[in-house]
């Protein structure tokens, strides 16, 4: 007989990132409690039909009454982190909310996880949290030096995290993936944009020259990587998560446009952003060889499903707009 699975609570899990995980997790038969603020970029449409299969609550995670409340009722066994705010415009901007969300709220939920233990604690941080490498990659014990104040405030989150780990014996895990794509992406990131400019038949903005260079992986096999780090990684560590698909961003659009049969005259070149990473670029060696696993679906595979769900779904893409226009002004 097969052992029973314990609960999960997800948190952000009506995200890009957190739902892909909740469908998977879902498919290999564990239980699902969802918590999730809803803020613009959630969307509970992201579940499809896994929405019927899970216990969801509207909270968010700085509210401490909220959160216990939430315990109290589930008990969950393992906490998976993706509840934050991610996107790096929007935080050069306002910093306010990402220090609320993803370092407050991360510490409430810390707190609350140890008063209800938890077993393990799986934290989704980013590759941002390093800084920019000119050459090589970052391993899982390089320095952080995060440069922009999203990068600053999961920095943040990361550190707090390995002090609850070294002063409470605390089972968290970290995970800091590489730029993600894929399907049902929030269009305020480079990928989807690009795909919604285009859609509205306007030019796609790309920062300075677009020599930036960012590591792809597309979010399905992002997904199943923090599943494997979840059932085998060891407490008290830190995964990187990436897919060796390394491009600068100017060849990344220029193989979406190929892609969506599209002509390079909708690029246009714009002010580069303040504080710009040249290079990101991730060692996954060690969740390699102590979890195996591996990224399966390449940039040029992952654009080709993409695209055509971004073809089936224009609509959802298009009613997005509204909130994202005011940062392309």
């Amino acid at each position: 007989m097969r052992a029973k699975l314990p609960e999960i609570l997800v948190t952000g899990g009506a995200g890009f990132i957190g739902s892909t995980f909740v469908r998977l997790a879902l498919k290999n038969g564990y239980k699902v409690v969802l918590l999730d603020k809803l803020t613009y970029a959630a969307d509970l449409k992201r579940l499809g039909e896994a929405r019927n299969k899970i216990k969801f609550h509207k909270a968010d995670i700085a509210d401490k009454a909220a959160v216990e409340k939430i315990f109290k009722i589930h008990h969950p066994q393992i906490v998976v982190n993706f509840a934050a705010e991610t996107h790096v415009d929007r935080s050069i901007r306002d910093a306010s909310a990402f220090l609320k969300t993803n370092v407050i709220g991360t510490q409430v939920l810390l707190d609350i996880s140890r008063d209800y233990p938890v077993k393990r604690f799986i934290h989704i941080s980013t590759d941002e949290v390093y800084g920019e490498i000119e050459k090589g990659a970052f391993t899982e014990d390089s320095p952080l030096k995060a440069n922009s104040p999203y990068a600053a405030s999961k920095a943040a989150a990361d550190l707090l995290i390995k002090s609850y780990v070294r002063t409470y014996s605390f089972p968290a895990v970290i995970v800091r993936p590489c730029n993600n794509y894929g399907v049902w992406q929030y269009p305020e990131k480079l990928i989807p944009l690009s795909i919604l400019k285009i859609f509205r038949n306007e030019k796609i903005p790309i920062y300075a020259q677009g020599k930036n260079v960012r590591e792809w992986l597309y979010v399905d096999d992002c997904a199943r990587g923090i599943l494997a780090i979840m059932q085998k990684g060891k407490i008290g560590e830190v995964y990187n998560l990436g897919s060796n698909e390394e491009r600068q961003n100017l060849e990344t659009i220029k193989l979406l446009l190929k892609t969506l049969g599209v002509s390079r005259s909708m690029i246009q070149f714009v002010k580069d952003r303040p504080g710009h990473d040249i290079r990101y670029k991730l060692s996954s060696v060690k969740t390699y060889r102590q979890t195996g696993w591996k990224p399966k679906i390449d940039l040029s595979e992952g654009l080709k499903r993409t695209v055509a769900w971004a073809k089936d779904n224009r609509g959802w893409l298009l009613s997005k707009w509204k909130s994202i226009a005011p940062l392309y002004k």
